[in-house]
């Protein structure tokens, strides 16, 4: 594997790199190269007028868009040429242009940019320095020159609303940020009508009838109670939102903001949140409620939809199925199918005839068959909450394994039922590997997740232990060989585990995580900062929770770490910043601990160039193999 050297290295780091070379096993795994290197292809969407195809390929590593036709009367034509970072995200504008974005280095500052379907006038159309975009509204079927945008180049701790020019670049406010709202949603005509607002641990909705209109407070809840604005309806006079008002689970309510008030429930379910909404741009007609047990599921308004989706589960049988783009007439479509073995499938859906074409899979190279199932869990917390999670076992054994616990980021998300590389390649490695969505996770309603406010290294941490003594019970896990991995708050969890429960785990990996939380608070990023008061009543106050804070933050019980810790960080992290790993290290060096540390200059918030994710996971992969076998 050849390395290339944008990372900084100490001694320990060294020392595992010799163990790697030297004594990592070579069995009949799947190659390591084959998890973690970019998809052959991901991403189709379809052009307005249904003639073109635009998606994702790699370009000298890096993912650039690339187009065709769709009756593949034109050979494919790559239209970007981004060489240092990932297009992570692109859209279709009218039919002759295509708008991306990307960041620089892990920054976050994401730019937009436009380019022609023919691959020329490429041009960044956001050239602010040490600012953040990102796109409010693409005015599908609304303008032919305009999209709307929201930056932070006027006040860094806000977002204005613009009006960009894609042809000229010429750049307009529509909207100035009072310096508490948090997103903008558009009417069906692409008026910017409502702001959604955070001012201290209250929530709001602001209103206005037309755009020539101030913003007016039609709604103000306290945060823990949720009442996010999601879309208009047909007519653009209401407002449908994800509520949890006056019940515990989130569900699909209709808000009229001229009366203030709920006029109904669209739809809820008993046992999860509900997610969001699926509808029809050209027949204005909603189609569907989402919404995630263990897999995603749909609770259908039309019919006609309901149709199309079971006549490509006969088609697609055993994967799940996700419509992704449509032309504007609704007449073709993209199809992805996927699982836990099968990290995507694209097709082309022709409505009226009924007729799919398969286009392409995401990652040829991985076989099903070789790979192993992710089948849900759950088990009891110690003071009575089901906790929901994913156990997957590698090939063969099945008890007495050497497991790895892998708690989520966030902490307020969840896992879900989805190809995961690093699962299967783990698993592949023979290991088993327990996920599990902890009090605090998201979408199994409000007092599932308030029960993790002021938990961290608590009762949250009190639910991943839980886990690891289920899998011990069980019989599944030896109890001499658990080993835990996470990234972002599951490497804080790492951390946490490794100083609260030390003779829990034989060794960790901390991946971006957060070692004290006095400098996390400190240090977010300055379009955080309307979000601060939110985050002291979920995780802790400096100077009211100060006792607290230093009895949960790792890097004050750094002498109580005995397991060999492997730590890993994005010198441009703008979220968990580079100081949060360089404490933890530097604490259990001065003990004389050796700390392998792995720091890339040109990333962020977790590594999204491919060599730096191969070279990551290789030393992983030596690192669990030296102390977990």
């Amino acid at each position: 594997m050849e390395i290339k050297n944008n990372s900084v290295e100490n001694t320990a780091l060294l020392k595992l790199r010799e163990y790697m070379k030297s004594s990592v096993k070579k069995e009949s795994f799947i190659p390591l190269e084959n998890f973690f290197k970019n998809s052959e292809i991901s991403g189709f969407k379809i052009s307005p007028n249904g003639k073109y195809l635009a998606y994702l390929k790699p370009f000298q590593k890096r993912m650039n868009i690339y187009v065709r036709k769709t009756d593949g009367s034109q050979p494919e034509k790559r239209v970007t040429n981004q060489t240092t970072r990932d297009i992570i995200d692109f859209g279709w504008k009218e039919n002759e242009t295509l708008i991306f974005i990307r960041d620089f280095g892990g920054d976050e500052n994401f730019h937009v940019f436009r380019v022609s379907v023919t691959g020329e006038d490429e041009k960044d159309l956001t050239p602010f320095e040490n600012t953040r975009v990102g796109i409010i509204d693409y005015l599908d079927n609304i303008s032919d020159d305009y999209i709307l945008v929201g930056t932070n180049q006027r006040e860094k701790s806000a977002f204005d609303a613009y009006r960009l020019n894609i042809k000229t670049g010429d750049i307009k406010m529509i909207a100035k940020n009072p310096g508490s709202f948090m997103s903008w949603l558009t009417d069906h005509k692409g008026q910017l009508r409502v702001a959604f607002s955070t001012e201290g641990t209250d929530t709001s909705i602001y209103y206005r009838d037309k755009e020539e209109e101030g913003f007016q407070k039609v709604m103000t809840t306290d945060f823990k109670n949720t009442c996010n604005p999601i879309m208009f309806d047909f007519d653009n006079k209401n407002i449908f939102v994800l509520s949890d008002l006056e019940k515990d689970k989130t569900a699909i309510e209709l808000f009229d903001p001229t009366e203030k008030k709920i006029l109904s429930t669209l739809f809820s379910h008993p046992e999860v949140d509900v997610s969001g909404l699926v509808y029809s741009k050209k027949r204005k007609t909603l189609l569907a409620a989402h919404y995630i047990t263990w897999k995603m599921e749909y609770h259908f308004f039309d019919s006609e939809y309901k149709n199309i989706l079971q006549d490509l589960q006969l088609k697609v049988p055993k994967k799940e199925i996700s419509i992704t783009s449509w032309d504007r007439e609704e007449n073709l479509c993209v199809v992805v199918s996927y699982s836990d073995r099968n990290a995507g499938s694209y097709y082309l859906y022709d409505v009226k005839n009924k007729k799919l074409e398969k286009m392409a899979d995401a990652r040829p190279w991985l076989k099903e068959d070789d790979l192993v199932e992710i089948k849900p869990i759950k088990y009891l917390s110690r003071d009575g909450f089901n906790i929901h999670g994913y156990l997957t076992l590698p090939k063969g054994k099945k008890e007495n394994l050497p497991v790895v616990i892998h708690p989520h980021g966030g902490p307020w998300s969840r896992d879900i039922w989805i190809y995961n590389p690093t699962v299967q390649f783990l698993a592949n490695r023979g290991y088993a590997v327990l996920q599990m969505n902890f009090r605090g996770s998201t979408g199994y309603g409000k007092k599932f997740w308030t029960a993790g406010f002021k938990q961290w290294g608590k009762k949250m941490q009190d639910d991943v232990t839980d886990g690891v003594h289920y899998l011990i019970e069980q019989g599944i896990a030896d109890k001499d060989k658990v080993a835990i991995y996470g990234g972002s708050y599951g490497g804080y969890v790492v951390l946490a585990g490794l100083a609260f429960t030390p003779d829990l785990y034989v060794c960790g990996i901390d991946y971006v995580g957060v070692s004290n939380l006095f400098t996390l608070l400190a240090s977010i990023p300055p379009y955080w900062k309307p979000l601060l008061e939110q985050m002291y009543e979920e995780a802790g106050h400096p100077e009211k929770d100060k006792d607290l804070l230093k009895e949960i933050s790792p890097v004050f019980h750094a002498d109580k770490i005995k397991a060999p810790l492997f730590v890993v960080q994005g010198a441009k992290d703008p979220r968990v910043k580079k100081a949060e790993s360089d404490q933890i290290v530097a604490a259990l060096e001065k003990r004389g601990v050796e700390v392998p540390y792995l720091v890339k200059e040109n990333e962020g918030h977790g590594f999204r160039n491919e060599e730096n994710r191969i070279e990551f996971h290789y030393l992983m992969e030596a690192f669990l193999q030296k102390h977990l076998q």
